[in-house]
């Protein structure tokens, strides 16, 4: 089987680049520059219909035909289930790790994304944002925090597909107004995901090709009427 991966070097791009490295499987990457419009296209649509990346092809999907999966987590949620890994067996532990995964993509993912937001690509500064979710953000990072406290991993005593969603949001906490050394238990789970090999190979998967920052035209596409059109 190869997978066809639709994406690009954002944090929810990497999560599927560091699973599909974990597990060792054949895919072709094509790439999707946001700044450019590419998720907007026809083609893509097709497979990603809220018009985000990433977004995978399965060439042997579970019919032995080619299969879709748009959504990062249903994306993880889908590989760790077709190859039996990185998501517990066990009815207990699997299911903290999906509540953990689903704390990822409700909660976690989407506030990073507001704070990266307000404090580095708003056209103009707005205090009560930025506060807001700064202030959220180290909110979460406390839950995270605590969370690792307990256990090594975010499911329990194994690396998953939960530790996998929420690695790429944590690389530069500056960004997001914080210190990741405020967080002892966070750093050590840190260093730790951070050193595994096929992490260091998933981040690196289209990063050759974004430019740091957005131009003005950029911008426009994400933030502005491009996106809000009906499509």
């Amino acid at each position: 089987m190869t997978i066809e991966l639709y994406s690009w070097a954002t944090p929810n791009g990497h999560k599927v680049h560091i699973l599909l490295e974990e597990l060792g499987l054949e895919y072709n990457v094509h790439a999707i520059d946001i700044g450019a419009g590419d998720q907007f296209d026809p083609d893509f649509l097709k497979i990603s219909p809220n018009n985000k990346m990433p977004a995978i092809v399965d060439t042997d999907g579970p019919d032995g035909k080619p299969h879709s999966v748009f959504e990062s987590g249903a994306i993880l949620l889908y590989l760790a289930e077709k190859h039996g890994k990185f998501l517990p067996s066990d009815p207990r532990a699997r299911s903290v790790t999906l509540q953990w995964l689903m704390w990822q993509m409700g909660g976690f993912g989407p506030m990073l994304g507001q704070v990266h937001h307000f404090r580095n690509y708003a056209p103009e500064t707005i205090e009560y944002a930025v506060n807001r979710y700064t202030n959220e953000a180290k909110r979460l990072y406390g839950v995270l925090d605590r969370r690792l406290g307990e256990s090594p991993y975010l499911g329990g005593d194994e690396y998953s597909i939960a530790d996998i969603a929420v690695f790429p949001w944590t690389r530069y906490p500056d960004r997001q107004g914080l210190e990741r050394a405020e967080f002892s238990n966070f750093q050590r789970w840190f260093d730790e995901i951070a050193a595994r090999p096929a992490v260091q190979r998933g981040v690196t998967v289209l990063a050759d090709q974004r430019k740091e920052g957005f131009d003005a035209k950029a911008k426009e596409i994400l933030f502005g009427a491009t996106q809000y059109q009906r499509r």
